[in-house]
């Protein structure tokens, strides 16, 4: 089991992200992700349950602080596509 963030990318403010540059934290299951997020001090509001890819958003400080805390770095589309082969739903992988 493992959590996992990717790269910084920057997103502009809107009245529901004020801080700029951003990753996706996440990991192999939900009970991992929320457990991992409890350590970082992220409230559970915070959580976006997509059905395809369940996340917390971080900033770079709170990545910096999930990587020192065994957060493992991934490219997103990396992530993306082994989440979707394990689950059967990539085709020609």
């Amino acid at each position: 089991m493992s959590v996992y963030v990717d790269e910084l990318r920057y997103y502009p403010p809107t009245p529901r992200w004020r801080h700029g540059d951003a990753c996706h934290m996440t990991a192999d299951t939900l009970e991992e992700l929320h457990a991992f997020a409890g350590k970082l001090q992220l409230r559970r509001a915070w959580f976006q349950p997509r059905e395809r890819f369940p996340h917390y958003d971080l900033t770079a400080r709170r990545r910096a602080a999930a990587v020192l805390a065994g957060a493992i770095e991934v490219k997103v589309r990396d992530y993306v596509r082994s989440l979707l082969k394990a689950r059967g739903e990539l085709k020609n992988g």
